[in-house]
């Protein structure tokens, strides 16, 4: 039987969850799950393909989906999607276990993200659109948390040591 993940990252795109993900599966000696990659690797296509060819709402459910499966069946460290938290069942799902978001401000999201980006959401003027984002998605990656690492002008590294101490975690 499962015990669930051992830590679950949430937050915006560009956040470093992916990145982050990986090292800290490799710190604790644990296996690393992408719950975007998950849906790329079902459907065959890209993220910006599903948007683009059969709309947010159908992604959506292909999220939830990949959430479900990936909290029920994943022991390791987990990365969701930037909107998975959007969904109330999925927010449910994640109670009491340990979440950690990984935040940043507009100044840093431009930096990493970039103007010109395949990412869907940002595809008409990035810097409104990521704030407006944020303002809807943040009330909701705080909900979720247990706790809350600052990327700003850290390192991968430097953050993943961070959601280590701020979850009590020890390298192996």
């Amino acid at each position: 039987m499962s015990t669930g993940p051992l830590i679950v990252l949430v937050g915006p795109m560009g956040s470093g969850k992916s990145t982050v993900g990986a090292l800290l599966a490799e710190r604790l000696g644990a296996p690393y799950r992408d719950t975007d990659a998950d849906i790329v690797a079902a459907e065959g296509r890209e993220i910006s393909d599903i948007f683009v060819e059969d709309g947010e709402e159908y992604f959506r459910a292909l999220e939830r989906a990949a959430v479900r499966a990936a909290v029920a069946e994943h022991t390791g460290v987990l990365a969701l999607g930037g909107g998975a938290v959007l969904d109330a069942g999925t927010r449910a799902l994640l109670t009491g276990l340990p979440v950690a978001y990984l935040s940043m401000d507009v100044e840093e999201a431009v930096r990493r993200v970039g103007l010109n980006t395949a990412r869907p959401l940002l595809a008409v003027n990035p810097r409104r659109q990521w704030r407006e984002l944020m303002e809807a998605r943040r009330p909701l990656y705080t909900e979720v948390a247990r706790v809350v690492v600052a990327t700003d002008d850290k390192t991968p590294e430097e953050v993943a040591d961070a959601v280590l101490d701020a979850l009590e975690l020890k390298k192996k």
